[in-house]
């Protein structure tokens, strides 16, 4: 089985404390996956890693079956492999100056040649794929605003669209819900699991509610104080269990975020398959 991401014996130390402290973690392509703790367990200090937005102190890490880095020394490679990547911020990373359809596109950067993306000049395929994704994910009629008009949600909505745009592989979302109303929240969570099944993207999300983990990810990786401490099934993820993995800390793992009533919502992808080509 081919595995979307590895990491070996990974470790990172800050000023304060130790952030990871070695962590060994396998996902196989086409999981769906939550990296779930609470505040300050190492979730988006890990995920920064795999592609490679922060170096280690020791370990190693591969993408795709390509090696990142290796004790802190990022592969010569490493813009091969970021190219494949889609990285969902929490704070959605648009720039705000700029219409929608702009910051879609950004995602073709990696595919268009130089001279016209020092320009941002894009084909009108390009162009074209940019508004299939944003009517993919329901924020069509927003594509020639500019990105500080939108609301959480559909910023969020619009980095989606990005990834899609851009084709990638593997998709690193670091609590991309943490802002949002409960609403938007299932309809980001509802379009991760729908790009995950559809087109088979990887996707690992970083949560600190267990409910929307339960709900969206057959699988949990659960961190605590940079370690591993729990990586299984979401189904078993009992308020028992986490009791004992995290203690007086677990309460924050179910905070409330509207999460109580996680019916199914339909949020449908109508992209064409050219968009991941």
């Amino acid at each position: 089985m081919t595995h979307a991401v590895v990491t070996r014996k990974l470790s990172k130390s800050f000023a304060c404390c130790k952030a990871l402290d070695q962590i060994s973690i396998e996902v196989s392509e086409g999981e769906m996956v939550a990296l779930l703790g609470a505040s300050g367990s190492g979730k988006s200090t890990l995920l920064r890693h795999i592609p490679g937005f922060v170096t280690s102190d020791s370990g190693e890490i591969e993408v795709l079956g390509q090696t990142v880095q290796s004790d802190g020394k990022l592969s010569p490679r490493i813009q091969q492999v970021r190219n494949r990547i889609g990285f969902v911020f929490q704070q959605f990373n648009l720039v705000n100056r700029l219409p929608v359809i702009t910051n879609v596109l950004i995602g073709q950067l990696f595919h268009t040649p130089w001279w016209r993306s020092l320009f941002m000049r894009f084909s009108v395929e390009q162009r074209q794929k940019a508004l299939e994704a944003l009517a993919s994910v329901g924020i069509e009629q927003t594509a020639w605003q500019r990105a500080s008009t939108l609301s959480g949600g559909q910023q969020q909505r619009a980095a989606l669209a990005r990834c899609l745009v851009q084709g990638a592989r593997l998709i690193l979302a670091d609590e991309p819900i943490a802002s949002l109303d409960p609403e938007s929240s299932r309809k980001v969570m509802e379009l991760l699991k729908e790009m995950n099944q559809k087109y088979r993207c990887t996707v690992l999300v970083s949560l600190h509610q267990v409910e929307f983990a339960v709900r969206y990810c057959p699988r949990t990786i659960a961190l605590h104080a940079g370690r591993v401490v729990y990586d299984g099934p979401s189904s078993a993820l009992t308020p028992e269990l986490l009791a004992e993995l995290y203690g007086s800390s677990a309460h924050e793992l179910f905070a409330s975020h509207g999460a109580s009533d996680l019916r199914p919502q339909t949020v449908s992808l109508s992209l064409g398959a050219t968009a991941l080509a």
